[in-house]
């Protein structure tokens, strides 16, 4: 795949996955996670995984980082959210 279209994936990836960061923070600092939606976490929990396996099945490694990365930090959220509720 040309190097453009790779960094083009590279810069959304980092971009969508760094968004995550904050919230995290936030919920550690107030211990609150009244509004964050479980059902909602869960599923992006299940789509995201589902965005790692398709990663790996193309070879795609900012697919595969992205997701993996991602993964990580929602499963952080939904940890907090069981812990706090």
């Amino acid at each position: 795949m040309p190097l453009h279209i790779e960094l083009i994936g590279s810069l959304a990836a980092v971009i969508t996955t760094l968004c995550w960061i904050p919230q995290i923070i936030r919920i550690v600092r107030h211990r609150d996670t009244a509004s964050i939606s479980l059902v909602t976490n869960v599923s992006l929990v299940l789509g995201v995984f589902l965005w790692l396996v398709y990663g790996m099945m193309i070879s795609s490694w900012p697919v595969i980082a992205a997701n993996g990365t991602t993964l990580l930090l929602i499963l952080t959220i939904l940890g907090l959210k069981l812990r706090y509720g």
